[in-house]
């Protein structure tokens, strides 16, 4: 059972991972479409490379072997923007397909947090 889990943990990690940093870094470059998608929702402009440059920064802190602490941080604070954009779009009356994304990246943190290893958690339980 160890083993499918960590299998699981590593699919979702990477697939997580390579959704979150390459939004990212269309955010941290500001591209054409990605400054579209956050004009309905009225956020400056320069917001858009700040959240960008923080995704990158989260999925390094996830990826790289130690730094336990930082992990929960990241993990966290992916989940937190993944569900402020839902939020957002809902609250700005821009509800469609691009609520889709966000949500099911929110739920993919949340397994990869779970999923991972006990050498990635902060505190061990030795059963």
């Amino acid at each position: 059972m160890e083993k499918r889990k960590k299998l699981w943990y590593w699919i979702i990690t990477v697939i997580l991972s390579f959704c979150i940093f390459s939004g990212g870094l269309a955010q941290a470059v500001q591209a054409e479409g990605v400054v579209k998608g956050f004009k309905p929702l009225g956020y400056p402009t320069y917001f858009i490379s700040i959240i960008g440059v923080w995704k990158m920064l989260g999925v390094v802190a996830i990826l790289i072997p130690g730094f336990k602490l930082l992990k929960e941080w990241a993990y966290a604070g992916i989940f937190f923007t993944m569900t402020g954009a839902v939020i957002s779009h809902i609250a700005s009356n821009d509800v469609s397909a691009q609520i889709i994304a966000p949500f099911i990246l929110a739920v993919f943190a949340v397994l990869s947090w779970y999923l991972r290893p006990a050498d990635r958690k902060i505190i061990t339980v030795n059963s």
